[in-house]
């Protein structure tokens, strides 16, 4: 056994220490070994115990040895760390013992040199926080680091006491460096979390121009929760507080942070899978995460430690729900979702590996330190190639439609040249007929997309010119795929065909009445912007009172409506595009509605 003098009040009592507590021999090469077998712990439960208690702990053999570099898992109270360190040269050095992660809250600590009878006390050496200013710091890193000067020949015990404000998760085993290698993996871990958020920033300038571009939400849903990653990875390793927030940092940022993360992910997650409609039921899992991230933020607003940990710790665990709904769409035919999944597990495995380490059930190293932050990079680069999927495939189905249509008036060109030849009687009628259906929705009786279209340009240019005004309705039919689904797609035809013609009764012969495609019908009025109003809760009123029969069942349906005021639009896809923004909220808002463009 070893023997070390720890003095107690006023006097001094010899301490046993284990064998295998040997001081650690400074090289002054030092590259970041771990303290282990180098470093008793103490666990103050109560959080009560100041310097002179932690040494009676340590004269009666209630520090005991660390065998590990796990975490501690989460603990409430204080952990103190007793560990020496020798320099067996006859040089002076300096050693600098880095605390490996960044979450902990205050560092304090103290000194005292082995078998020195002119000093029988633990001395201050270090007071450190996260909270105080970035230039108090005895050396310049991200995270909370105490130097050690060592004269020749010379030994020196260390107390250091680890705290939290509440609970927290402990890493008693430090590091320990040599001023210029710390310097040096600092710089590297810079890059890395630069090269990082670069590429996401990168990302997010690209995804706002292609949202501008397209004038899909998608695109700037992805671009915030990009620009939300930064600020929580950036603050996260620290250099927030090294950079940009100097001297007003708390630890509630980190948590703040990191419920803005999880809030605006879930937000376009739910955008691009669009989960409350195809997948309600996951849709209200998803919506009840976001609110616990909101929960988080007000936690880490009025500084409840405790309930921030728990909450986000929660919420982690959670995060695999989203992979589960890429999975569901996928299984529905969406093949981007597919990848969206796939994007999504490579977070979760990262944020896995961290929650598994701060709990302590694997070692704390380099690459499960920064396996979350590279897991979430490679997700932004592979859901934006999900994106792009999306982008492809409704493009390419655009196109395949057009082509469709123009085969297929090309075929009725030929065909009636063909007919001309032989008799112009039958020509002159098949060419009516085809001019009829080229013109009407055969389901409905309403004008198709294309009549509905030109008729649309051709008031709308008559209104430009006349300085008059007219408004646009959009309907959407609510739950119509539940209709099919559930009663045939012949009780769902019925339907279509009772809105329209019900639709039809209620409107003026001047106005102008189509089917855009699916359950989604369009009507321009001519006339003041209250008619139009009045004119679309009427409408769907009597929508409401609708029934279609079903055997013996009596089916009700209702429809959400978005209305736009003609302001001197260039085209009518624009006006038509700001009615299903309005058609959109007011899907959002419960259906059975009527919303109005911004």
């Amino acid at each position: 056994m070893l023997l070390a003098s720890v003095a107690i009040g006023e006097a001094a009592q010899d301490v046993l220490v284990p064998d295998e507590l040997r001081p650690w021999q400074v090289s002054g090469q030092e590259n970041g070994e771990r303290l282990v077998g180098q470093v008793l712990v103490w666990h103050d439960e109560m959080a009560t115990a100041e310097l002179a208690d932690a040494e009676r702990a340590l004269a009666r053999y209630r520090f005991e040895p660390l065998r590990h570099t796990r975490s501690s898992g989460l603990l409430s109270g204080h952990l103190w760390t007793y560990m020496r360190l020798e320099n067996p040269s006859t040089q002076r050095r300096e050693v600098q013992l880095e605390y490996v992660d960044h979450q902990l809250v205050n560092l304090d600590a103290y000194e005292r040199r082995l078998h020195d009878d002119a000093q029988t006390r633990f001395q201050p050496l270090a007071s450190l926080a996260m909270d105080a200013p970035f230039y108090e710091r005895l050396v310049p890193h991200h995270r909370l680091v105490v130097p050690v000067v060592l004269e020749p020949g010379e030994t020196r015990e260390l107390l250091m006491q680890m705290r939290f404000p509440e609970k927290g998760f402990f890493f008693p085993s430090l590091r320990i460096w040599s001023p210029d290698n710390l310097r040096q993996a600092q710089l590297a871990e810079l890059m890395l979390v630069a090269f990082l958020a670069g590429g996401l920033l990168l990302m997010a300038l690209v995804s706002v121009t292609v949202g501008v571009a397209t004038g899909e939400r998608l695109f700037f849903a992805y671009s915030l929760y990009a620009l939300t990653k930064i600020a929580l990875w950036w603050t996260m390793a620290g250099f927030t507080h090294q950079f940009v927030l100097s001297e007003n940092y708390h630890w509630s940022y980190i948590s703040i942070t990191g419920a803005l993360v999880i809030a605006t992910g879930l937000w376009f997650a739910r955008h691009f899978l669009q989960s409350n409609r195809y997948t309600p039921k996951l849709d209200y899992l998803l919506q009840s995460m976001m609110w616990l991230a909101v929960v988080l933020v007000v936690a880490a607003m009025f500084q409840l430690q405790a309930m921030a940990v728990i909450l986000i710790t929660l919420l982690l665990f959670m995060y695999p729900l989203v992979c589960l709904g890429g999975v569901l769409r996928w299984l529905q035919g969406v093949k981007e979702a597919g990848v969206f999944a796939l994007a999504w597990a490579f977070l979760v495995a990262g944020l896995v590996a961290q929650a598994l380490r701060d709990l302590g059930y694997v070692e704390h190293n380099f690459v499960n330190y920064y396996w979350p932050a590279v897991g979430s990079y490679t997700e932004m680069v592979v859901i934006l190639i999900a994106m792009g999927m999306s982008l492809n495939r409704l493009r390419t189905e655009k196109d395949a439609a057009e082509q469709r249509y123009l085969i297929q008036l090309e075929n009725t060109k030929t065909e009636l040249e063909a007919l001309v030849l032989e008799r112009t009687r039958e020509l002159e009628k098949a060419k009516a007929a085809a001019e009829q259906e080229a013109l009407t929705d055969v389901l409905t009786g309403a004008d198709n997309r294309r009549s509905f279209f030109r008729k649309a340009s051709q008031l709308l240019e008559r209104s430009r010119h006349r300085s008059a005004s007219f408004s646009i309705l959009v309907f959407d039919l609510d739950h119509f795929k539940v209709i099919n689904d559930t009663h045939g797609h012949k009780v769902g035809d019925q339907a279509l065909r009772l809105f329209a013609k019900t639709v039809q009764i209620e409107i003026r012969d001047t106005d102008i009445f189509g089917r855009l495609g699916g359950e989604e019908f369009a009507l321009l009025l001519p006339g003041s912007n209250d008619a139009a109003m009045q004119t679309a809760e009427r409408l769907r009123q009597v929508v409401e009172r609708l029934r279609v029969i079903a055997g013996e069942a009596e089916i009700r349906f209702t429809t959400s409506v978005g209305v736009a005021h003609y302001r001197g639009e260039r085209n009518i896809e624009d006006l038509i595009y700001k009615a299903d923004v309005a058609l959109y909220d007011a899907k959002e808002a419960g259906r059975n509605c009527v919303h109005l463009a911004d």
